[in-house]
């Protein structure tokens, strides 16, 4: 790693990890974008919508950036405002996990809540409308608008270049839609780099992108809730499947990762390793899976990783972990199963 002067210098080259295989070739990696600063994908991101502002002549020196977000768009956010001298104003509720408000403070992003103390419904809708309004209402503001921001799914280009640097092909891409820019962003670029993937979106149950009834879900920065409109960043014309994982089986997932490897990933990505886990033995042999770990698991240890927050909201399932462990156990790669360590 060379020396960098800039926070943003560190984004990118993010490792792979081989989850599962089968022993028909198949292989489930996950790209690991906690090891980015700010411990999450968003911030590939967020430094492109401000970069495309600026080339727009949307952000004037000195301007005030605004965003509604559920947490690790509003850190990379802090960090690129912090950078390049900008004030920053995060659209929030109490959804949120509380380490990521805390965590956009300690950066100088300005907190502006749409729900009192106490309510911790998801509110996207009537945050998106609150950071609207708020930057119209100010002549140096920029809404970045993630939903439906081209940028966005530019700022993930690189993760397939990346991919494309450690393996030979990628052949189902699989992971979380919350805005989409990350799944189809990368999609888009693999597909332009001539190796178009089958591509599996998972949203959560009680999501509304692929269709079905709408409902409340815990899993944090993901989904398009029941009242909230998808935004133009999921391109349906790449989707070839869209699945729906609960939120028992997500966490459950998150949780048999942590314990049985060491592994700390976050919910989102508790649901698309679960629904790649399960059907593992369904894709062609030989085939290179990836999910893209948006996050990592250390900034939900007062919800995912907390027992009692599980058990208050009927969501921790021991038998769906043991389960997950099971599977992990069953697809474990050759190097870390111990009877063949043993006979090397």
């Amino acid at each position: 790693m060379p020396l960098v002067t800039r926070v943003t210098d560190l984004i990118g080259r993010t490792p792979l990890f081989e989850l599962a295989a089968t022993s028909t070739g198949t292989r489930l990696l996950l790209k690991l974008e906690q090891f980015n600063p700010t411990g999450a994908a968003k911030i590939r991101m967020a430094r492109e919508m401000v970069l495309d502002a600026e080339r727009r002549g949307l952000l004037a020196s000195g301007g005030h950036i605004i965003e509604s977000t559920s947490g690790n768009t509003g850190l990379g956010l802090a960090v690129v405002a912090a950078e390049r001298g900008y004030r920053f104003t995060a659209v929030v509720d109490h959804h949120a996990c509380k380490d990521k408000l805390r965590a956009m403070r300690a950066m100088g992003a300005e907190l502006v809540f749409v729900a009192d103390d106490g309510d911790d419904n998801l509110a996207t809708s009537a945050r998106e409308d609150l950071a609207e309004a708020m930057a119209a209402a100010r002549p140096d503001a920029y809404f970045t608008e993630q939903h439906n921001n081209d940028a966005n799914a530019v700022g993930y280009y690189a993760v397939a270049e990346e991919l494309l640097e450690d393996v030979e092909r990628v052949d189902i891409l699989l992971s979380s839609v919350g805005t989409g820019g990350s799944l189809f962003g990368t999609a888009t670029r693999l597909r332009q780099l001539g190796c178009p993937p089958r591509v599996i979106g998972v949203e959560p149950v009680g999501s509304i992108a692929f269709g079905g009834e709408g409902g409340p879900y815990w899993q944090s920065g993901t989904g398009t809730p029941p009242g909230a409109t998808i935004g133009t960043a999921v391109d349906y014309s790449l989707l070839d499947e869209g699945v729906k994982v609960s939120d028992v089986a997500a966490f459950a997932t998150a949780r048999a990762v942590a314990a049985e490897l060491g592994l700390m990933i976050g919910g989102s990505a508790g649901g698309s390793v679960h629904a790649a886990l399960t059907r593992l033995d369904e894709f062609p042999p030989g085939s290179t899976i990836v999910t893209l770990v948006c996050d990592g698991g250390e900034k939900y240890l007062d919800t995912v990783f907390d027992d009692n927050w599980m058990i208050e909201r009927d969501l921790l399932d021991l038998t769906a972990e043991a389960e997950v462990r099971e599977m992990l156990h069953r697809y474990a790669p050759a190097a870390r199963r111990p009877e063949l360590a043993e006979a090397r």
